[in-house]
């Protein structure tokens, strides 16, 4: 059966996954890109091999759509600019059916490469029946931002999350755990360190009895 995943969650040592304020100059805030210079350093000609390698080359196999929050797809206030088309470009990387929860919904954005961004205000879990039926025999990815994670990891629809621990302390932004405390009486975890100094957490949810 198709999944619901996270791939490739960054968070500090204090458990944000962005920093504040958000602003179409900084995405995530006073974290700057701190948050995601494991996955960057990945990307260079003479990368090193490893588990941010691998981890970093997976962040897209098996999905058929991803699901997002508003603040992902734009900075405070992208609302109001009836030409804000995301921070992409216009060949976004998801190349899929892209489902952004926001309260102002608008027209869908068909993009280059595959990806149509598609606008709603409904709850979680209608929103991932949406998208599972947009991905069929496909997995559904939970893009972020933290706090689109933790309300789907709070209601009960999350099979697997992939987090990185970076090794830095934000003291301020958006934290990914609140609100999820006994999280691992449900999801088997396990943490693996690399020599970049992050710490990548797969947490796979536990069987019913």
């Amino acid at each position: 059966m198709p999944l619901v995943r996270v791939t490739n969650f960054s968070v500090s040592l204090d458990g944000f996954g962005a920093g504040e304020p958000q602003s179409l100059e900084s995405p995530f805030g006073h974290a700057g890109q701190r948050l995601h210079e494991w996955m960057f350093n990945t990307w260079t000609d003479d990368a090193p091999t490893g588990i941010d390698a691998v981890w970093a080359a997976r962040w897209d196999v098996g999905f058929g759509a991803e699901i997002m929050g508003a603040h992902k797809f734009g900075p405070p206030g992208w609302q109001d600019d009836p030409d804000w088309r995301g921070w992409w470009g216009e060949d976004p990387p998801f190349h899929t059916p892209t489902y952004v929860l926001t309260h102002r919904p608008r027209e869908p954005l068909e993009m280059q490469g595959g990806t149509t961004f598609h606008f709603l205000s409904t709850s979680p879990a209608d929103a991932l029946a949406i998208a599972r039926e947009a991905a069929g025999d496909l997995d559904v990815r939970i893009g972020g931002g933290a706090s689109t994670v933790r309300d789907f990891v709070a209601a009960g629809l999350v099979d697997h999350l992939h987090v990185v621990v970076v090794p830095i302390v934000l003291g301020r932004g958006t934290r990914l755990w609140d609100g999820l405390a006994g999280l691992e009486d449900s999801f088997g975890i396990e943490a693996v360190s690399s020599p970049s100094g992050v710490v990548h957490l797969s947490l796979s949810r536990r069987p019913s009895s």
